[in-house]
C-alpha cells in the first residue's frame, strides 16, 4: 500500500493507474458474474446492480450533505451554536449584499435568457439561414464558464484615458470612439453585477433558444393554419398561439436556468473574485470555507443554497407532470 501511495515518477503513476483500473474491472466483473448466476437469489442480483450506485450516492452525496448540515450549526471549534451562523448571514451587511446579488442573478438571468432565446427562436423560425443563425447563438454554450469569463473580462478591460494608452477592451474602445470617457465596468457597484449577469445571459440564451425552438416546431401546422384563416398574424399569432403552446417549455427553461444561476461560481470568481460587492452565495461559500477560515459560515451558506434550489426543483417536477398529463 505504501508503494501505491509513494509515487514520484510518471511511470510509477501510470502503473498505479493501471492497477486501479484493473481492480475496478475485476470487482465489477465479479459483481456482474455473481448477479447473473441463476441460482443466486433475486435480492442479491438487485443488490449487485444497484448496490454500487447506492454506495457511491451515500458516500459521495448524502454523507457529505449530512456533515455540512451539522457543521452549519457549529462554530469553528465544533461547538454547537445552533442558528448563530445563519443569524450572522442575515444580520451582517456584507452578507446581505451577497444575498441581494444572488436574488438579482436569479431574477434577471432566467428572465433575460428565456426572453432573448424565445425572441430569437421566433424570429429565425423557418427563415433563410436558420441553422447558421442558431449555431451562432448556441456557440457560447460550448465555451466553459471560465473561458467565457476571460473573454468578457477582455471586453470590459479598462485602461486610464491618457495620451499614448490605447483601450484594448471592446466596450471602452467604443466609448472612446464616440467621445465618452472609458469606464471601469467591473469595479463600480451595483452596475458591475449587471455586467457579470450579461455573461451568464450570453451563455444561457443559446440553451433557451434551442429548447424553445424545438417546442415551436412541435406546434401542429393545423393550429397555425386555423389561426391564419381567422386572421391572426404577427404579434397576435405569438400571443395567442405560439406562447400558450410553448408555455411548458418556457417553464422548464426558466427553472433550469434558475438552478444553474444559483450555483454559478466561475464567472464571479474569474472576473472579480467576489470583490467590489459582486459576491454571490456560491462564491461566498468558497471564500468563507477556504480563504477566510470560516467553514462554519461556509457550511451555512451551502445549506442555504440547497434550500433555495429545492423549491425550484419541486416546481419543475410539478410542471413536467402537468404537461405529461395534458398530453
Amino acid at each position: 500500500m505504501d508503494f501505491l501511495l509513494d509515487t514520484t515518477t510518471a511511470g510509477e503513476k501510470i502503473i498505479v493507474m493501471l492497477i486501479a483500473v484493473a481492480l475496478f474491472v475485476a470487482v465489477m466483473g465479479f459483481v456482474l458474474w455473481l448477479a447473473d448466476k441463476p441460482s443466486v437469489p433475486r435480492l442479491v442480483t438487485v443488490a449487485g446492480f444497484v448496490g454500487p450506485a447506492l454506495l457511491l450516492l451515500v458516500l459521495g452525496l448524502l454523507y457529505p450533505a449530512l456533515l455540512t448540515i451539522i457543521q452549519s450549526f457549529q462554530s469553528t471549534t465544533k461547538e454547537f451554536v445552533f442558528l448563530d451562523n445563519y443569524a450572522t448571514i442575515f444580520g451582517t451587511p456584507s452578507f446581505r449584499t451577497v444575498l441581494f446579488n444572488t436574488a438579482l442573478w436569479v431574477v434577471l438571468v432566467p428572465l433575460l435568457s428565456t426572453g432573448f432565446g424565445l425572441m430569437y427562436a421566433v424570429l429565425v423560425d423557418r427563415a433563410f439561414g436558420e441553422k447558421l443563425a442558431k449555431t451562432l447563438v448556441f456557440m457560447p454554450m460550448a465555451i466553459s464558464m471560465v473561458g467565457a469569463s476571460i473573454i468578457w473580462k477582455f471586453v470590459y478591460e479598462f485602461r486610464p484615458d491618457q495620451a499614448g494608452i490605447e483601450q484594448i477592451g471592446l466596450l471602452n474602445q467604443l466609448l472612446v470612439m464616440v467621445g465618452f470617457e472609458p469606464q471601469q465596468f467591473l469595479l463600480s457597484p451595483p452596475l458591475n453585477n449587471l455586467f457579470l449577469i450579461a455573461v451568464m445571459v450570453w451563455i444561457q440564451a443559446g440553451f433557451a433558444m434551442t429548447v424553445l425552438s424545438a417546442a415551436i416546431k412541435s406546434i401542429p401546422d393545423e393550429i397555425i393554419e386555423a389561426a391564419k384563416m381567422d386572421g391572426v398574424q404577427g404579434m397576435a399569432m405569438f400571443r395567442y398561439v405560439t406562447l400558450p403552446s410553448v408555455r411548458p417549455a418556457v417553464v422548464v427553461v426558466i427553472t433550469t436556468v434558475a438552478m444553474a444561476t444559483l450555483k454559478v461560481f466561475d464567472i464571479v470568481r474569474t472576473m472579480t473574485g467576489g470583490q467590489f460587492e459582486t459576491s454571490i452565495v456560491a462564491n461566498e461559500f468558497y471564500s468563507q470555507s477556504f480563504s477566510f477560515g470560516r467553514p462554519d459560515i461556509g457550511a451555512a451558506l451551502a445549506v442555504l443554497l440547497f434550500v433555495l434550489v429545492i423549491p425550484i426543483i419541486l416546481y419543475n417536477i410539478r410542471q413536467m407532470r402537468l404537461s405529461e398529463e395534458q398530453r
